[in-house]
């Protein structure tokens, strides 16, 4: 009997290409299996000597798409430089004309929090399993240049947030992480109680699980540093983000973090874009070691 046919590349449909410092940047569409509706991302691909390139995921904030960190950051310079992959998703599912889905900016469309909903109608929001599962695959199917094994991953504010949370439920996955003004104990906050009320339901364990202040508890054998950069003067580090709590976590757990509180500096794209390079440089000791 023959054996079953693998299943088919998904097809990917280019929207952009632009030069940038000697790279790539990419920008395509494909139908994502996972969400139920076409998803779009950004990939900047360095030109590189080396035979595959190491993949650094880039997840987004609030209100954001997978053009923001592409156009805004700067990021691109030092990940030329290191020979670096950058991709960039967006930050939740799109056109599925859910009722309520675009009534506020801080839930719903824009704001997917990367966690796999359990609320029936919100079952489309699955951005954990898109991120950690489908994506990957897409770009093996796609790119061979790439090696998905060896990737690391870093967002900010709700991205910070997955990329902390992502990274400590799958350290086998990801050689390191880093955030910008994550919101690090989202089970205390306004925005991740919103967040995860309506697409968990009123069951806290579950909240427990897309928590990094939490999660970072059970993990007592980390070994790579977590860095973390934080403006002072951003507005929303008391009420929303609680870097504080974090790091208490950390230390009680042993985890190496390295907090660095950022004087003078907002929640901004200006604020990514000055520290951003520190942020490349750091994962790619990790992803060029591995």
């Amino acid at each position: 009997m023959a054996a079953a046919a693998p299943p088919p590349a998904t097809a990917l449909e280019q929207l952009s290409k632009t030069k940038m410092f000697g790279g790539q940047n990419l920008r395509f569409r494909h139908q994502s299996a996972t969400l139920g509706c076409p998803m779009t991302f950004s990939i900047f691909l360095p030109a590189s000597p080396a035979s595959t390139l190491p993949v650094l995921y880039w997840l987004s904030g609030l209100t954001c798409t997978d053009e923001n960190f592409i156009i805004k950051s700067g990021a691109q310079r030092a990940a030329a430089a290191h020979g670096v992959a950058l991709v960039a998703p967006d930050t939740s599912p799109r056109g599925l004309n859910v009722e309520g889905e675009a009534d506020s900016w801080d839930f719903g469309v824009g704001a997917g929090f990367y966690l796999n909903a359990t609320n029936e109608k919100w079952k489309n929001w699955r951005m954990y399993d898109y991120v950690v599962k489908e994506l990957p695959k897409v770009l093996s199917d796609n790119f061979e240049q790439l090696n998905t094994s060896c990737a690391s991953i870093f967002g900010h504010s709700m991205g910070g947030h997955g990329a902390l949370t992502i990274y400590l439920k799958n350290t086998d996955k990801y050689k390191s992480v880093s955030a910008f003004a994550p919101i690090a104990n989202p089970i205390n906050c306004p925005w991740g109680q919103k967040a995860f009320s309506n697409y968990l339901g009123t069951t806290k364990s579950e909240w427990e699980e897309y928590d990094a202040t939490l999660l970072v508890k059970k993990c007592n054998t980390l070994s790579t540093p977590i860095l973390v950069d934080q403006g002072e003067d951003d507005k929303f580090l008391a009420e929303q983000l609680l870097a504080g709590n974090f790091e208490e976590a950390c230390k009680a757990a042993g985890a190496p973090l390295t907090l660095r509180m950022q004087p003078g500096y907002d929640h901004s794209f200006f604020f990514i874009a000055t520290f951003i390079d520190d942020h490349i440089a750091h994962h790619a000791q990790f992803l060029k070691s591995g």
